[in-house]
């Protein structure tokens, strides 16, 4: 099982290296659109880069809500969780 720090973790890792930010620019509450400027095509980039890191699809209208980085950790535990 995932933890939310495993999850942020990988997360900062993809972001650094599919847009080239500086790491100390992500952290849990870094906006995704205003500190760290991505766009509606970058976020696309990131669910797919999302769907083959966990093998499951994120629902784009469960990332429309999606504001912060925190926001993206979730989700994606959301995701990983196994059904109660």
């Amino acid at each position: 099982m995932q933890t939310r720090d495993d999850i942020f973790n990988t997360l900062r890792d993809a972001l650094v290296e599919l847009f080239e930010l500086d790491p100390e620019r992500v952290n849990l509450e870094s906006n995704l659109y205003q500190d760290l400027e991505i766009d509606s095509i970058d976020a696309v980039d990131l669910i797919d880069h999302i769907k083959r890191q966990t093998g499951k699809k994120i629902a784009a209208e469960e990332f429309k809500s999606v504001r912060t980085v925190s926001d993206v950790v979730e989700a994606v535990y959301r995701l990983v969780q196994p059904a109660a």
